[in-house]
């Protein structure tokens, strides 16, 4: 029988991506295992959500484009659902419902490509954490794909422990409040903590991310898209046991940075060909995230500091009602002439650029996270 390795990505391109990044690095070194990657079927929903991530014609022409360029990653569509979330859901509950109603079909799934192949590893976003439960039951060793920060991860593995020293939602707590005990991380202003995940009574949202934050803790690694040298303090924490104060901390596996070298959808764009045509170090890349948006007061600082700056920019955009943190012209200004024009700024640069090529060094032959995954596929070999 094959060795079959399963990857579960939420909605979302964004997400999508980067498991296909993970199957394309796993066959590259690892060609005997068998990539299938499992696309969720998105029910209709009562919400007016269209953010561009979710775009299902883009998808779909993405996952046509990895089949024509990789065709040894399967991809299988799972059955259609029936059941239509609330009305009420907010963004952040879709990702976590719309796994959910899919489990049934899930559960099906799994057990068929159980019968063909020897299943080594499930390997699921944290958005689908309702797929642990399902695959813990079929005896399916099951790990976390975690594609932000080890702060991120620090964070998250340590918030059963902050939800039970915290009694209040961290959102009644007063604003410059510093949170100074979570390891591997400096402190951190209360007000700087997103909402969704802190308030305990807004929503379902912080039961969600508790839960999945505890069944983290219980699976059987966490497979992180960094290397060892880019947060050490927080990287240490985790693998100390820190984070995790009740049970035993997984293994962590280092296996990034996964970049893509291609570009899925064909043609490059315009802002690539304008970028490639700059003085080298000469722009200023602005990044908030595929749903990072801002108050369009907020855009037309942005877009007056960034003029008076007189630096060559490149970032994406997007627009929102909300009217927090809000940063003056003056003060963006100020900060990209430091990081472009002085001493402080070009120490910031060169660590930058000392970073990259660490980063390099990684995922070669022989580097932290070529072996970090090296010493994965043994482990699963040997389940």
């Amino acid at each position: 029988m094959v060795d079959a390795i399963v990857l579960y990505p939420s909605s979302g391109r964004g997400h999508l991506n980067s498991m296909v990044e993970l199957g394309k690095l796993i066959l590259k070194h690892h060609p005997s295992f068998s990539i299938t990657i499992l696309i969720l079927s998105e029910p209709k929903t009562n919400t007016n959500y269209t953010a561009p991530n979710y775009v299902a014609s883009s998808t779909t022409q993405y996952i046509t484009t990895v089949n024509s360029t990789t065709p040894s990653i399967t991809f299988h569509h799972l059955s259609p659902v029936s059941e239509v979330p609330p009305s009420t859901a907010s963004p952040v509950e879709l990702c976590y419902l719309i796994p959910r109603l899919n489990n049934p079909n899930l559960h099906q799934t799994l057990k068929t490509i159980s019968q063909t192949s020897k299943l080594r590893a499930f390997i699921i976003d944290f958005f689908c954490d309702s797929a642990f439960e399902v695959a813990s039951n079929l005896d399916i060793p099951t790990y976390y794909f975690f594609t932000s920060s080890p702060s991120g991860l620090a964070a998250f593995l340590y918030r059963p422990t902050l939800h039970k020293k915290v009694d209040n939602s961290l959102k009644d707590l007063h604003g410059n409040m510093l949170l100074d005990d979570i390891p591997g991380l400096p402190p951190i202003r209360v007000s700087d903590m997103p909402n969704t995940m802190f308030d305990r009574t807004s929503s379902k949202v912080y039961q969600y991310f508790l839960n999945t934050a505890t069944h983290m803790a219980k699976s059987n690694g966490l497979l992180v898209n960094t290397f060892d040298l880019l947060e050490t303090k927080a990287i240490k924490a985790i693998c100390g046991g820190l984070c995790v104060t009740d049970g035993p901390t997984p293994p962590i596996f280092c296996i990034g940075p996964l970049i893509s070298n291609t570009n899925q959808d064909g043609e490059e764009h315009e802002c690539l060909n304008w970028l490639n045509s700059q003085p080298s170090r000469s722009v200023v890349f602005l990044c908030f995230g595929s749903l990072g948006s801002f108050s369009e007061k907020q855009l037309k600082e942005i877009a007056v500091g960034l003029a008076n700056s007189g630096q060559r920019f490149c970032g994406c955009f997007g627009l929102n009602d909300s009217e927090d943190g809000f940063v003056s012209a003056t003060e963006l200004e100020k900060r990209v002439r430091e990081l472009m024009d002085s001493e402080v700024g070009t120490e910031v640069r060169e660590r930058v650029s000392s970073l990259r090529d660490e980063a390099v060094a990684a995922v070669k032959e022989g580097g932290s996270s070529h072996v970090a995954l090296a010493k994965l596929a043994e482990l699963w070999r040997q389940n």
